[in-house]
C-alpha cells in the first residue's frame, strides 16, 4: 500500500486497521476520532506524515504492508473485534503478528459459518464489498423442511421484506434439505430473512466462496494466507476460483 500525504483521515484509518473507508468514515462521525488531539468530524479533514491521530484515545499508524487472510469461522464466534458481553472472536484464530491491524471483509452472523476474508487494506476491502462489483458469495443452506423450488424462483425474481428488496442470484436444490444459495448483493442477514419469510428454519449455514476465494479444504478455526494473483483476481470481480480453473474443476 503505498501511502502519499496529505492523505484523507478516512483512508488513513483504513491503511491503519481501523476497517473499510466506510466503515471509518462512522468512526470519524461518531467523534471517536482526534488528529493531534483535536476531536475531528469533517470527513474532508485531510492528515499530514507527522500528524498523530488517536480512534479511542488510542494512536493509530497505518501500515505499508497488506495482509490478506483467508479464515473458516466457526459457529460462535463474532467477526466483530470487539464486544463487551463476548469472549470468542473470529480474528483470534488468525496467529499472525499482523493480527491487530485485521478487519473482517463483510460478515457472518455467530451462527453462520465459513468463510471469511480478513485485511488491513481498507481500500480493498472497499472494493470487494462494493454492490457495483457483483461479487458473488456462496452458501450451503440446510433447513429444517425440504426446500420448495417455487419458493426459491420467487426469490430469483425479488422479495420485498420489510419494504425491502432481497434476491438470490442462483440456486440449486442439493438434496432435500440442502439448498446452494448464491448472492451478489450480501445485505445483513440476507439468506435468513429470505428463508423465514417462505417459513423455513435454518439449520445450518455456511458460506463456501466470496468471489475467486473458496474454502477448499480449509478446516473450521483454520486460515491461510491468500495470495496476490487470488486478491487481485477479486478486485477484478473474477468469481471463478483459481484453483479450481488450474484443476478444470468449475
Amino acid at each position: 500500500m503505498n501511502i502519499e500525504y496529505p492523505i484523507r483521515l478516512n483512508s488513513y484509518l483504513a491503511k491503519s486497521g481501523c476497517g473499510s473507508r466506510r466503515s471509518c468514515e462512522s468512526l470519524i462521525q461518531s467523534g471517536r476520532v482526534k488528529v493531534n488531539m483535536q476531536r475531528v468530524t469533517d470527513l474532508a479533514t485531510k492528515v499530514q506524515r507527522d500528524d498523530v491521530v488517536m480512534v479511542d484515545d488510542i494512536s493509530v499508524e497505518p501500515v505499508e504492508k497488506a495482509f490478506y487472510y483467508a479464515l473458516y469461522k466457526p459457529r460462535g464466534y463474532l467477526c466483530t473485534n470487539w464486544d463487551p458481553n463476548e469472549h470468542l472472536y473470529a480474528r483470534d484464530l488468525i496467529d499472525t503478528p499482523a493480527r491487530d491491524l485485521l478487519f473482517h471483509v463483510g460478515r457472518l452472523d455467530r451462527d453462520s459459518e465459513g468463510l471469511i476474508i480478513y485485511t488491513n487494506d481498507g481500500q480493498v476491502a472497499q472494493k470487494i464489498t462494493h454492490p457495483s462489483t457483483e461479487i458473488e458469495k456462496e452458501y450451503m443452506v440446510r433447513t429444517d423442511h425440504p426446500v420448495e423450488r417455487r419458493d426459491m424462483e420467487e426469490a430469483l425474481r425479488g422479495l420485498v421484506i420489510d419494504g425491502e428488496v432481497y434476491t438470490i442470484k442462483r440456486f440449486e436444490l442439493y438434496s432435500r434439505q440442502w439448498t446452494r444459495i448464491i448472492l451478489t448483493e450480501g445485505k445483513n442477514r440476507e439468506i435468513r430473512r429470505i428463508f423465514e419469510a417462505f417459513g423455513y428454519e435454518i439449520i445450518e449455514l455456511i458460506r463456501l466462496r466470496v468471489g475467486c476465494i473458496e474454502l477448499d479444504d480449509l478446516k473450521v478455526g483454520h486460515w491461510r494466507t491468500i495470495t496476490r494473483e487470488e486478491i487481485q483476481a477479486l478486485i477484478r470481480g473474477e468469481n471463478e476460483p483459481l484453483r479450481r480453473r488450474r484443476e478444470g474443476r468449475w
